[in-house]
């Protein structure tokens, strides 16, 4: 990769504030050389040093960005260059005072000194610690990290200096003792791959779930924790297109997980569940894996009846807000109310329904949302048993008609 090395020497006063530009001598060094056996010229050449703004066309809406642009005779057009911003102001901000022919004893300068080997290295992006002997206790983890691995160390809880990683996309700290993640985890805003698989999780945060992460989180790796259940919450998190809740206590899925709709690959395999979410029926997977859970044999037959005739007022408003798309919220109703409304169950006639409805679990062939299945279990069963709710006694009805016909 091309890097501007330095600049030789200004040639007169021949820097022209309007267009910044600079008229110089430029050595321009290739640091891959020495990896070829090669070595660089060492000499500068004439150049002309412009600083302005870049537009890559590449990208759509992409904002312009700050470039050093260095023409030479040989190559008038000249090679671009990203700029570091701040270090670019600094740099024009002396320069400028050295132009308007301020005294040197004013102008802020350090005497030229050697460089240390951090200013001069590539910033680093990846660090990957499996040994507790290798885990950094007396120096910051650097801010240019977008993936951090830290295995095998033991960790009790989520190192805060790791929350300060701004650039972060990927944080893998499976194998250790983990309890609780903190909620600032949620200001990561970049991180969009977070493996937490071997640790002792017993919950998920509320927090977490309507935070930042609900815009970049794509992959998320819970597997081999203590996890009972996910709150409701879990489901705003729509980027996710990965989740591993494998070996778990699991005794139910997310209620909504049909929101999910990005979702392509789910495994919770090894779990407690003893049925799937009506709305699990809504997610469009390339492979599902719930091999090794407690499934109850499915009951079509023997209905959970409690249907309220005539009907609550509270279920007539309840059924009218969703139907009609209502906004509700705190702000407007009481927070049980907002609760219920979020718990609304979907009828197979895709009408809503709050606390009056019939309740079955029927089996759902997991080809119907998979591409890719594996075996439920040793048998070679692709079904698994899934509630369902029907709003009215004519919705059950039909559903017993087309069942009978099937089982003829």
């Amino acid at each position: 990769m091309l890097r501007l090395s330095r600049i030789m020497s200004l040639v007169g006063d021949h820097f022209i504030a309007d267009t910044m530009k600079l008229q110089c001598e430029v050595e321009v060094i290739n640091r891959m050389l020495p990896t070829f056996g090669m070595r660089n010229r060492g000499k500068g050449n004439r150049a002309v040093l412009s600083i302005g703004k870049h537009h890559d066309r590449s990208i759509k809406n992409n904002s312009p960005t700050i470039h050093l642009l260095i023409c030479t005779l040989k190559d008038k057009a000249g090679c671009k260059y990203k700029a570091d911003v701040n270090n670019l102001k600094n740099f024009l901000s002396t320069l400028r005072l050295a132009h308007r022919g301020s005294e040197i004893d004013t102008i802020p300068l350090s005497n030229l000194a050697p460089v240390k080997t951090a200013e001069v290295e590539k910033p680093k992006a990846k660090m990957v610690i499996t040994s507790r002997k290798d885990y950094p206790l007396t120096t910051n983890f650097p801010y240019s990290l977008e993936f951090l691995q830290v295995s095998y160390c033991k960790l009790a809880r989520v190192d805060m200096r790791m929350l300060y990683l701004r650039k972060l996309r990927k944080l893998d700290l499976s194998n250790n003792h983990i309890h609780k993640l903190p909620a600032t985890i949620g200001d990561l805003s970049c991180l969009s791959e977070l493996v937490l698989h071997n640790n002792h999780l017993e919950t998920f945060s509320i927090t977490l779930c309507s935070s930042t992460l609900q815009k970049s989180l794509q992959f998320l790796d819970l597997s081999h924790n203590r996890l009972h259940a996910l709150p409701i919450q879990f489901c705003q998190l729509r980027e996710l297109i990965h989740l591993k809740l494998d070996d778990n206590e699991l005794l139910r899925l997310p209620y909504r997980i049909g929101q999910l709709t990005k979702l392509r690959f789910f495994s919770a395999a090894r779990n407690k569940l003893p049925y799937l979410p009506c709305d699990f029926q809504k997610l469009c997977l390339e492979n599902v894996d719930l091999f090794g859970n407690l499934f109850e044999q499915p009951s079509p037959l023997a209905p959970l009846i409690q249907l309220q005739i005539p009907m609550t007022l509270l279920e007539i408003a309840a059924r009218a807000t969703i139907n009609y798309r209502i906004a509700y919220g705190p702000h407007i109703l009481p927070a049980h109310l907002c609760q219920d409304l979020d718990l609304t169950k979907t009828c197979l006639c895709r009408r809503p329904c709050l606390n009056s409805f019939i309740q079955v679990v029927v089996n759902l062939n997991l080809h119907q949302v998979s591409h890719t299945v594996v075996l439920v279990d040793n048998m070679g069963g692709t079904e698994a048993p899934i509630l369902c709710y029907f709003c009215s006694l004519t919705c059950y009805s039909e559903f017993l008609d087309r069942y009978h016909q099937r089982n003829r």
